[in-house]
């Protein structure tokens, strides 16, 4: 549903307010800094993933339990860590987390009228 014009001033106001209060934090809302942050993390983990599977490889033929256990891990924190920045940062990594974190209540309160909006139409 389209928002209104009054919405749509109130809504640009609102982002220049932002803008103007925080220019860092409005970048970063925007994405285009968390985006390339999460193409690097997940090219990283990509390379330790193949460095731990070369690690789990090189226990296995020495015969090494250790050496193989920990590439084993290496390979799993890795996989963990790359599925974490393909799938979006969570709650916990993002600039604007449900209290606790000052941004957050600052924006809460300017999203505050537009959820309780959406959710009366739901």
């Amino acid at each position: 549903m389209p928002l209104s014009e009054e919405e749509l001033r109130a809504l640009e106001q609102m982002e220049r307010a932002l803008v103007q209060e925080d220019p860092k934090l409005a970048s970063t809302l925007r994405g285009t800094n968390l985006r390339r942050a999460a193409q690097r993390r997940a090219v990283l983990a990509g390379v330790c993933f193949v460095a731990g599977l070369a690690v789990l490889m090189g226990g296995a033929i020495g015969r090494i339990t250790l050496v193989g256990v920990l590439g084993f891990v290496i390979m799993l924190a890795s996989a963990t860590v790359g599925l974490s920045a393909i799938r979006g940062p969570s709650t916990t990594h993002s600039p604007v987390t449900h209290g606790g974190h000052p941004q957050g209540s600052r924006l809460d309160r300017f999203g505050a009228p537009w959820r309780r909006r959406h959710d009366d139409q739901a």
